[in-house]
């Protein structure tokens, strides 16, 4: 779109201004704009000026991009009145924004006089490294002295993270947690009517009142700003009172009209959900002007009429009537607010413009995965109090304590978790059947009954609420331990994490930080069962997301050493974490025969962790007993490395035994653990003594295992020995014993290392 629209669109708001007929009578400053508004005229004028500023800053970003200067011109132009909501909630308010809200920044921004809404705007736009929440990485909305974390907001998928810091603001009392700010907080979540029937924007909402019906205070107020409009699709009229209006356990308020009567309907709505902790609905009419971005021809769905309908009803040229016409300022007052703010705007883009921007690399991955070795160690460190750990485990506490018995993956993994919530009281665990039932394979069984069920609890059957409770969980201060109950089911709310936990730190330049570690469990080898939905083994979804770090377990004892790993890990630098546990091995007891218990383990003690980035080692002619720290840094030799994790690690170890006694081949094995970030230090330097390097992946060929990448990190960091690598095939995994058909399997092991080694 030209630049055309906005210098109509400033004339028009000119012309109003200076053909409206004074008022019988001016205000005082502190007079109502009608009997029983607590809008009065200095705060009104104040309001306008804020919008004023909100539609220069979408100007100039036009016409800076015209100059090839800025790269962001989606604009607030029409939704101006969201200043309202600026104007009435608090600095303690968390608000979660829609991508139009730049009248709202510009009004919130009065609460804290340092900071200056236009220049941060105009650096935001210019993509500049001084913008101060993305430092040019995005143009987002945020702000952490506002409140205001950064989020794209473009198909609502801030909403379930919105509803899980109302949930935590609501649970924190019974935590007896402080999560930074007041008691009477409540969230504000902004979106569009076209947002609003997206799967992600009905789950968030759906939760709140799910919430509020399980007995939960729920403080938060939903906005919509509803134009219309979504690109070049109409909204139905009526169409989100209609949808929205009738809800139970959702109070719906209207907003629409003249200024004073839609601020009246905010204040409302802000004191219900404030008073009452319930979910709130707020529709807030507002129009769409000059299309959805710069790029957009509006003219190829909109007729020169419905344009110039629009143009009409510009809020700008109906509020500054407004004013007027009661007498809530002169035409001299607005005009001299219009010419200072769009000059201040137009100071502040040249400005912007000057600024740098990232210029290395280095700079845009900063905040992308922080990683404080040092302090991820001491938070591992820790034990909890001995008393209170015998307290709790009562008749249980010796046995852990001198482990006389050796356990299962699935014990240790309880044990670990029990250990680290009774040493971190902000830990809480929550999912679907996690609470009374223990969990689908009883990983959680106990842990509701010790620690109650503030800290022990079970969601909706819905992964998109547990991944945004454990967002706005993690922001309101506590570490979250999300249970997904399947791979599988991860798939439909993948982008809870890709676009917005993961992002978060990226975003914020580190401001912000919702630390968690998400226990998913997954992977194949249940002997038959389930089928492909209970035997995934699709990780590259995951592995695809920058800044994840992926734990993936072997043993029982590793597992709990990885977990604690893990959960120092998110508390110490805020990492999201995913702690993928394979189904087949929660209650495997054997490596080799049938009772042998080669795969039960000691519990290790509290304290006793590994970081991301170190490996198992498995040297050859051990039989299946390894190292559970970083290997040395000289490995010995060995004819050929097998490196694989999870149910792959248990059959290369099976392989090496064959190989070893059957073929004279000495076999190491290295347990990567990490899947993301990979540890390829690690692997390069067990690869340095071995004559061939054999992946074995269980998980499928081309879309998204490790093999790959290890292979072509070896090769490209000179390794010149063999390589190879045995993987599963590129299906989904069938029913029964058809399974085996697909995954990889202990005689392909042994049968991909001969031929490799062309024996």
């Amino acid at each position: 779109m030209s630049t055309d629209r906005v210098t109509v669109a400033e004339r028009n708001l000119d012309q109003a201004i200076a053909e409206a007929a004074p008022a019988p009578r001016l205000l005082a400053d502190d007079e109502p704009l009608h009997v029983g508004t607590s809008l009065t005229a200095v705060r009104a004028r104040s309001l306008f000026e804020d919008q004023v500023a909100s539609r220069s800053t979408d100007a100039a970003s036009r016409r800076l991009k015209a100059r090839g200067l800025s790269y962001y011109t989606i604009s607030s132009a029409g939704h101006e009145q969201n200043a309202i909501l600026g104007a009435q909630l608090r600095l303690t308010d968390p608000c979660f924004l829609h991508y139009r809200s730049g009248g709202f920044m510009m009004a919130r921004s009065r609460h804290a006089p340092e900071v200056d809404p236009v220049l941060d705007t105009m650096l935001s736009i210019c993509g500049s490294k001084d913008d101060p929440i993305s430092q040019g990485r995005h143009k987002v909305w945020g702000s952490h002295r506002l409140w205001v974390p950064p989020q794209t907001s473009t198909i609502a998928s801030h909403l379930p993270k919105a509803v899980g810091m109302a949930f935590a603001l609501g649970r924190s009392r019974r935590l007896h947690h402080d999560p930074g700010v007041p008691e009477d907080s409540i969230v504000m979540c902004s979106f569009g009517d076209a947002s609003a029937n997206h799967a992600t924007a009905l789950s968030g909402i759906n939760s709140a009142r799910y919430g509020l019906r399980r007995g939960n205070p729920m403080p938060i107020l939903f906005v919509c700003e509803d134009n219309g409009i979504g690109i070049s699709v109409d909204t139905p009229p009526r169409w989100i009172t209609e949808t929205f209006g009738g809800l139970r356990y959702l109070r719906f308020f209207n907003g629409e009209g003249h200024v004073d009567d839609v601020w009246d309907v905010v204040e409302e709505a802000i004191h219900v959900c404030r008073s009452r902790r319930v979910p709130v609905f707020l529709r807030l009419s507002t129009e769409r002007l000059w299309g959805h971005a710069g790029s957009d021809i509006e003219a190829a769905y909109r007729t020169p009429q419905q344009i110039q309908a629009v143009e009409a009803r510009d809020p700008l040229i109906a509020n500054a009537r407004r004013l007027l016409a009661v007498g809530a300022a002169t035409a001299a007052q607005l005009r001299e607010i219009v010419d200072r703010t769009r000059a201040r705007v137009d100071e502040a883009g040249e400005e912007a413009a000057r600024r740098g921007q990232l210029a290395t690399l280095q700079a845009v991955m900063e905040p992308l995965a922080p990683y404080d070795a040092d302090a991820i160690r001491v938070s591992a460190s820790g034990a909890p109090d001995a008393q209170a750990r015998a307290a709790l485990w009562g008749a249980d506490a010796p046995e852990l304590q001198t482990t006389p018995v050796k356990r299962t993956m699935a014990a240790h993994i309880s044990a670990a978790l029990a250990d680290e919530m009774l040493r971190r009281p902000e830990l809480i665990v929550f999912g679907e059947d996690v609470g009374r039932k223990g969990g689908v394979y009883y990983v959680t069984a106990g842990l509701q009954k010790r620690f109650g069920q503030v800290r022990v609890f079970d969601t909706q059957l819905d992964e998109t609420t547990i991944l945004g409770l454990a967002q706005g969980a993690g922001m309101a201060g506590m570490l979250p331990v999300p249970e997904i109950q399947y791979l599988a089911y991860v798939h439909n709310a993948v982008d809870q994490i890709r676009g917005e936990a993961a992002s978060l730190q990226f975003f914020s330049s580190g401001q912000y930080r919702n630390p968690m570690v998400v226990r998913i469990a997954g992977l194949a080898y249940q002997k038959g069962f389930g089928g492909h939905f209970h035997n995934d083994n699709s990780i590259g979804g995951l592995r695809d997301i920058p800044g994840l770090v992926i734990a993936t377990p072997s043993r029982g004892d590793e597992a709990a050493r990885m977990l604690r790993g893990c959960i120092a890990a998110a508390h110490a630098s805020g990492r999201v974490v995913v702690f993928l546990e394979p189904i087949a091995l929660y209650h495997e007891k054997d490596l080799h025969e049938e009772g042998d218990g080669g795969w039960l383990s000691d519990y290790p003690m509290p304290g006793d962790a590994v970081l991301p980035g170190e490996v198992g080692v498995y040297p050859a002619g051990r039989d299946g007993v390894g190292t559970t720290t970083s290997p040395p840094s000289t490995p010995d030799a060995a004819d050929v490395l097998l490196v694989s994790y999870a149910n792959g690690l248990r059959m290369s170890l099976q392989a090496q035994r064959v190989l070893e006694r059957e073929h004279g081949i000495a076999a190491r094995v290295v347990d990567v653990r990490w899947i993301s970030p990979l540890p390829f230090e690690a692997i390069r330097r067990e690869a340095a003594g071995a004559a061939a390097v054999v992946v074995v992946d269980e998980c499928r060929r081309t879309a998204g295992g490790i093999a790959e990448a290890v292979v072509a990190d070896l090769a490209e960091s000179g390794y010149r020995g063999r390589l190879a690598s045995v993987r599963a095939a590129d299906s989904y995994v069938p029913l029964g014993a058809a399974a085996n058909l697909v995954l990889v399997q202990t005689p392909e092991i042994v049968d991909g290392v001969l031929r490799t080694l062309d024996r």
